[in-house]
């Protein structure tokens, strides 16, 4: 009887501590709009700095292998648009070059939201980022709620967040007015 019980407290234990399943990269496709961003050195995200990317569009190629990501950074006071392809490594993470290297990963994603946690190596730190991008113009509470419970997970503090929406548009999108 102990042996079936410990056999039981083990197979519990192990269920407990399963890896959650990894999200699909296809259900990416399609066109985004950033919503929050937040980082643990805020300096990066606030607005001109080289790491507030407004994403506008991702895309899968081969099968996921590689993420095409299209987003806008106002450099030197100008909107620019970037388009980089981002390279898939073991771990379902993917790796870019903009601005360091970055570490890319998908969190989350459902109907709606999106949520990409990226960590920058720019040669003298390591910033941890969450990017909250959605198919429409804004969050629900539950989604804002669920963003801000994957910034405590990753260690982004909540009051490093910027709701991107209020700062202005990019060419060509008429979404965010200031």
């Amino acid at each position: 009887m102990k042996v079936l019980l410990l056999t039981l407290f083990l197979v519990l234990v192990c269920a407990a501590q399963e890896t959650p399943a990894e999200i699909d990269p296809s259900q990416v496709r399609g066109d985004w709009r950033t919503i929050y961003l937040a980082a643990d050195n805020k300096e990066k995200i606030v607005e001109g700095g080289p790491l507030r990317c407004l994403y506008r569009q991702i895309e899968c190629i081969n099968g996921c292998e590689y993420l095409s990501l299209t987003f806008y950074v106002k450099l030197d006071g100008t909107c620019q648009l970037f388009h980089e392809v981002a390279k898939r490594q073991e771990g379902d993470v993917y790796i870019i070059e903009f601005s360091g290297t970055n570490v890319f990963q998908l969190i989350h994603v459902s109907d709606n939201m999106l949520v990409t946690y990226i960590e920058n190596d720019d040669r003298e730190k390591i910033t941890k980022i969450t990017e909250g991008v959605a198919k429409g113009d804004s969050f629900t509470q539950e989604e804002l709620q669920k963003y801000q419970e994957l910034n405590n997970e990753r260690g982004v503090p909540n009051e490093n967040t910027d709701n991107v929406t209020e700062t202005g548009k990019a060419p060509e999108d008429h979404r965010y007015p200031k």
